[in-house]
């Protein structure tokens, strides 16, 4: 028997051994690079469910899969908040120009996720929801067309907000405080006016519609309750109050 013929059958099967022995990982188990990933699921899991909930509600933050939310807010909007986060509250920068980890691809895929899954198409049956376009409901618009007054939002706190938060926002039976320093420290005024006008459905909070039976808030009048909130807002986040200053001084003398 030649030597030639008998090693070629014995070379492949050394060769047929080496691509099936322990450890060596398969063709497909390749593990792919953060960057490469650009489905909706992975991407909002790993970055956006932490505060916002698992399936876009029940979370700390927000819920973004609000489709009143969605009608005011638009893809531009949505992008640049997740691109930059809000500097001065929770919300940070995701995007690697600012910072984060996603790439320009990966921001897209998170807009056109949240819109596919969680916006109403504006149709009739959206309208037998209550959620027709928004021209036709006159819901107020995402930005503030101009500054709000605040002894007018005193008001307005009063008439549409007060049931439920209590005499001066520090909380009633059926809602808690919004004029705690620690809360109002961690919101920009444009999540307070967003707040005002979608709620916290999936907290039981309503939107602009809901506050009162039969009169909705106008576009004014949620930009003059945030003016009032925020004229609640402490000067200076985190600042002791006076009985631990005193505390303090007192411990420093000993």
């Amino acid at each position: 028997m030649r030597r030639d013929a008998f090693l070629g059958p014995f070379t492949l099967l050394i060769a047929a051994a080496c691509t099936r022995m322990p450890g060596r990982p398969a063709a497909d188990s390749q593990v792919v690079r953060p960057e490469a990933i650009t489905a909706f699921e992975p991407l909002y899991g790993a970055n956006c469910a932490g505060c916002h909930g698992e399936n876009g509600r029940h979370g700390a933050a927000a819920a973004l899969a609000d489709p009143l939310y969605l009608a005011i807010a638009d893809d531009a909007t949505i992008r640049r908040v997740v691109s930059n986060g809000v500097p001065g509250t929770a919300m940070p920068a995701f995007a690697q120009v600012a910072g984060g980890m996603l790439t320009p691809q990966q921001v897209d895929a998170i807009v056109a996720g949240m819109r596919q899954r969680w916006a109403r198409p504006q149709t009739a049956t959206a309208c037998a929801a209550g959620l027709c376009p928004v021209h036709d409901i006159g819901v107020p618009p995402y930005s503030a067309p101009g500054e709000g007054e605040q002894k007018r939002g005193a008001a307005v706190y009063q008439t549409y907000c007060a049931s439920c938060h209590g005499a001066g926002g520090r909380g009633g039976e059926k809602a808690g405080s919004i004029v705690d320093g620690s809360f109002l420290a961690l919101v920009s005024n444009q999540s307070l006016r967003t707040m005002v006008i979608v709620g916290r459905p999936d907290l039981g909070a309503p939107d602009f519609r809901g506050n009162l039976p039969g009169r909705a808030m106008s576009s004014d009048e949620v930009s003059d309750v945030v003016a009032w909130l925020s004229a609640q807002r402490p000067q200076v986040a985190g600042q002791p109050y006076p009985t631990d200053a005193r505390a303090g001084n007192e411990g420093g003398g000993q």
